[in-house]
């Protein structure tokens, strides 16, 4: 048995139930589990004891939305100030050019930003597959065991190409029946259903204007059969509002309804543009929703009502989304994110520090249908990011150091995944970011050069 006392913080955030904040607690993790949340941890032969009287502990984050292999492009859409339907179709025929090995480094990449940011669990969208595209989901989830985080596969799709009136381009489409019979493949190979989970897998259909009513109706009986969840994008544009009207008469969250995609097994991307009806709609379905603000505000989709989503009792998650829609994979500087947008939105009130940081921790797990993540307290996994509160970042944040975090630019010293250090003295413990670097900048120009851009 490995025990592991991180030992009287200044603070520990433990995002329970009670929301208690506790100055000068221990936290004790014993193989991989948090076992005591306390003042006076139970006597005992640790294996390590990591100071931590300046450290602020906080509940791994949780990203609940990203397109991890769009790193490989990112700085697009600054150059061209293009919203979301043209900017999809400027880079899906580069996206075209994808092989496994850019799959591979641009996930080992954008989860060590994210690791580095205090993430510890990260959901991935992954729903463009070129031909030769067969083992793009295992090279992901290989970064993700390469690295060590907590990884949910999505098993994305698209199905509707332009000849037969969807956005993206016939390259990157592919027939149901292959979608299905891999989707069945990876839940097979790779979902873990049991408590503490590393690897689990999602599917998800990319959105009303790249896949089939077919391939929804039928993703989702796949989906239940097999027990695990559902994703996609909805409502994110006034685009695929009116699209969803013209198409299908209707809005874009009734027409989830329609193909019985609103459950609580279900969490949706964006939802910028639910109307009241929508809202009441996804509450009352156990709906969660993976708010994604910073890619919101670079496409101009505009700011989604995350204060009224959340009055409504919906559970509301934070996500990075594609970094070429964000241009950055730092969850922390989210959590900022999202309290400005709210305020923008609706207000000084609209969303608190606290509110945002449990978007990033229980908001996240709900999305993901889990309760061992999101919360330090005794039975849940060892998933922890320790902030330095002697930083310059955090100077003068003595009275609130919540808010400090929140608000201010300060990066984690640790991060323990199950028990296990992935980010020690704020840099990655297995892997040196300058050689990962400089390989996915060999990566994103192959990608470029396919595309006739190098």
């Amino acid at each position: 048995m490995t025990r592991i006392l991180i030992d009287r913080c200044l603070l520990v955030v433990t995002m329970d139930d009670a929301g208690r904040e506790l100055p000068g607690a221990s936290i004790v993790i014993e193989d991989g589990w948090i076992r005591f949340v306390g003042i006076d941890p139970p006597a005992s032969t640790y294996d390590e004891v990591i100071p931590a009287g300046s450290m602020v502990a906080l509940p791994g984050l949780i990203n609940s939305h990203h397109h991890l292999y769009q790193n490989l492009t990112r700085g697009f859409p600054q150059s061209d100030g293009k919203s979301l339907f043209p900017w999809l179709k400027m880079l899906y025929p580069i996206w075209a050019g994808l092989d496994e090995e850019m799959i591979f480094v641009s996930t080992m990449v954008g989860l060590a930003e994210l690791v580095l940011s205090g993430c510890t669990t990260s959901a991935d969208h992954l729903y463009v597959f070129p031909t030769g595209s067969d083992g793009f989901i295992d090279a992901q989830i290989e970064a993700a065991k390469t690295l060590g985080v907590r990884f949910h596969a999505t098993r994305g799709s698209m199905d509707l190409g332009e000849t037969r009136g969807g956005l993206p381009p016939d390259s990157v489409v592919q027939p149901i029946e292959d979608i299905l019979r891999d989707s069945e493949r990876v839940i097979d190979r790779y979902h873990d259903f049991s408590p503490g989970a590393m690897t689990q897998v999602a599917l998800a259909p990319c959105s009303p204007f790249s896949v089939t009513p077919d391939l929804m109706r039928e993703s989702a009986a796949l989906a239940r059969a097999r027990g695990v969840r559902l994703h996609t994008h909805i409502a994110e544009t006034l685009d695929e509002e009116a699209y969803s009207r013209r198409q299908f008469g209707t809005s874009p969250i009734e027409l989830l309804r329609s193909w019985d995609w609103l459950g609580p097994d279900v969490w949706l991307a964006h939802c910028v543009h639910p109307g009241s009806a929508d809202i009441a709609g996804l509450a009352a379905a156990q709906a969660s929703i993976a708010h994604c603000p910073t890619s919101n505000m670079l496409l101009a989709s505009g700011h989604a009502p995350v204060a009224a989503m959340r009055a409504a009792g919906i559970r509301v998650g934070l996500g990075v989304d594609g970094s070429a829609s964000n241009d950055a994979g730092d969850l922390r500087q989210e959590i900022k994110q999202a309290v400005l947008a709210a305020r923008v939105r609706d207000g000084p009130g609209a969303l608190s520090v606290r509110d945002a940081l449990h978007l990033a921790t229980r908001g996240g797990a709900a999305c993901l249908g889990r309760d061992d993540i999101g919360c330090l307290a005794a039975g849940t996994a060892g998933d922890l990011a320790l902030f330095d509160s002697e930083t310059l970042e955090m100077s003068g944040s003595e009275r609130d150091l919540v808010a400090g975090l929140v608000l201010g630019a300060t990066r984690p010293h640790t991060v323990l995944v199950h028990g296990r250090a992935v980010v020690r003295n704020g840099g990655l413990v297995d892997h040196d970011p300058r050689l990962l670097a400089l390989e996915h900048a060999r990566q994103s120009s192959r990608l470029l050069a396919r595309a006739g851009l190098g």
